[in-house]
C-alpha cells in the first residue's frame, strides 16, 4: 500500500475481555456501552519505515483484542488490551527480513505473562496483517490470534474509540457482544458517530425484539446451543478527515438452528458533506456502473473458482449480477473498492464470505471526478 502517514496522533489505550467469552447471566439484564480509548498510533500501509507506527484489530481465540505497534527496523514495541478492562499490556520484540515475529507481553512489574509467535505480511487490500500462535512464555496454552491493521489518516489529534455493548439475558437466552467505533475530540465527526451508533442501535434492538421472552413450552436452555447470540465486530478499511469507511461483521445463532449466520454490512461516510454514502454517488450519472463491477466481479470470482470448488458458476452469476441487493456491502481502500459477498450469494455456506478487490483502474472511466473517489481516479 502506498499510504503515506502525515501526522502521528495520541489515542489512551484500555483493555478488556470481549463478550465471545460467555459468563453465566443473572435475571437482571445487564447492557453496557462503554468507551475504550486507544493508544497512541500513527497508520500507515506497505514497508514501514524507521519508528512508523501501525494499528490493528483483531482476535486471540474468542476474544476482540486491538494493538498498537511502534517497528523501527527489526525492532517492535508497543501495547495491546482486551476492551473494556482497562489496562495496557506492554509488549516487545523483533521482526526478521521475511516478516517472521516475536512479541512478548509483560505486566507492570515486567513479567512476562505471555508470548506472540506469527508472521507479518500484506492483505489482500494492501494492509498489514499478523497471524500466529499465542502462548504462555513457556509455550503452554498455545492458542490461535490474527490481527488487521487499521487504516487511519487522521490530521488532527482524535481518539478512535471502540463502542462496547454487552448483555447476558438469561431469561430471554440470549447474548449481545458487540463493538463499534466513535470519533472523539472534534465535532466534525459527529455525523459519522451518529450514523454508526444508530445502525448498530437499530441492529441490536431488531435482534432482542425477535428473540422476545421465551414460552413456557420451550425447553430450558441445557447447553450453549440453546442461547442466541449477537456479535458484531468492525474494520476501518479506510479513514481520512474527507472519508471513513467501515465494514461490520454480525454474527448471529438462533438457539435450536443447526449452525448460525453472518452478514456485512458497512458505513461509508462523506465527512466533508456530511451524508452517509451511495454506491451511486462514486460514479457518473448514466454511467451504468453495476453492470462494470458485476463484470468485473463475476470474471474474479470464476478465476477465484479454478482454486476454489465451492465457488459455483450459477451461484457466481446470480450472486454477483449486476442488481443493487448484490453490491450492498462495499468498501473504499487505498487500492480500490472491497466489495464482500456473504454466505450463499456466490458459494456454499461452508466456504464463508467471498470478497473483489475492484481496482480504481477498472473504475476510472466510470468514477465521478469531482466525487468522493475522485482523487483516486487519476
Amino acid at each position: 500500500m502506498k499510504t503515506s502517514l502525515r501526522v502521528t496522533f495520541l489515542i489512551l489505550i484500555a483493555v478488556s475481555v470481549f463478550g465471545a467469552c460467555r459468563k453465566p447471566a443473572t435475571t437482571q439484564n445487564s447492557n453496557t456501552s462503554q468507551a475504550s480509548p486507544l493508544p497512541p498510533e500513527t497508520i500507515g500501509g506497505g514497508a514501514a519505515p524507521a519508528g512508523e507506527k501501525f494499528s490493528f484489530r483483531g482476535w486471540i481465540a474468542n476474544l476482540s483484542i486491538e494493538m498498537a505497534l511502534v517497528r523501527d527496523n527489526d525492532r517492535l514495541t508497543g501495547t495491546y488490551f482486551y476492551p473494556r478492562v482497562g489496562k495496557n499490556i506492554d509488549l516487545k520484540g523483533s521482526i526478521d527480513s521475511g516478516g517472521k515475529l516475536e512479541l512478548h507481553e509483560t505486566d507492570e512489574t515486567g513479567k512476562d505473562t505471555g508470548l506472540f509467535k506469527g508472521q507479518w505480511k500484506s492483505n489482500e487490500i494492501g494492509l498489514a496483517a499478523i497471524a500466529g500462535k499465542w502462548s504462555r512464555p513457556d509455550g503452554s496454552k498455545a492458542t490461535d490470534f490474527e490481527l488487521t491493521q487499521q487504516p487511519i489518516e487522521f490530521t488532527a489529534a482524535v481518539h478512535v474509540t471502540p463502542k462496547v455493548i454487552r448483555e447476558n439475558n438469561k431469561e430471554g437466552k440470549y447474548t449481545v457482544n458487540v463493538e463499534y467505533p466513535q470519533i472523539e475530540g472534534d465535532s466534525r465527526f459527529d455525523g459519522f458517530n451518529q450514523q454508526a451508533r444508530a445502525m448498530i442501535s437499530k441492529d441490536v434492538a431488531a435482534f432482542k425484539a425477535a428473540e422476545g421472552t421465551p414460552s413456557e413450552e420451550e425447553p430450558a436452555a441445557a447447553d450453549e446451543a440453546q442461547i442466541s447470540t449477537l456479535d458484531i465486530g468492525y474494520n476501518i478499511r479506510f479513514a481520512t478527515d474527507d472519508l471513513i469507511s467501515v465494514e461490520f461483521s454480525e454474527g448471529q445463532y438462533e438457539r435450536g438452528a443447526a449452525h448460525g449466520s453472518s452478514v456485512t454490512v458497512v458505513l461509508n461516510y462523506d465527512i466533508k458533506n456530511k451524508k452517509k454514502l451511495a454506491l451511486v454517488d462514486l460514479f457518473q450519472a448514466k454511467s451504468n456502473y453495476l453492470s462494470v463491477l458485476s463484470a468485473y466481479c463475476i470474471k474474479d470470482l470464476q478465476d477465484q473458482s479454478r482454486k476454489n470448488d465451492m465457488l459455483m458458476a450459477d451461484q457466481i452469476k446470480e450472486g454477483a449480477g449486476p442488481r443493487p441487493e448484490n453490491y450492498g456491502a462495499w468498501t473504499i481502500t487505498r487500492k480500490g473498492l472491497w466489495v464482500t459477498f456473504d454466505p450463499y450469494q456466490v458459494a456454499a455456506y461452508a466456504a464463508g464470505a467471498q470478497h473483489v478487490l475492484v481496482p480504481y483502474s477498472a473504475l476510472k472511466s466510470i468514477i465521478k471526478p469531482d466525487g468522493p473517489i475522485g482523487s483516486f481516479a487519476g
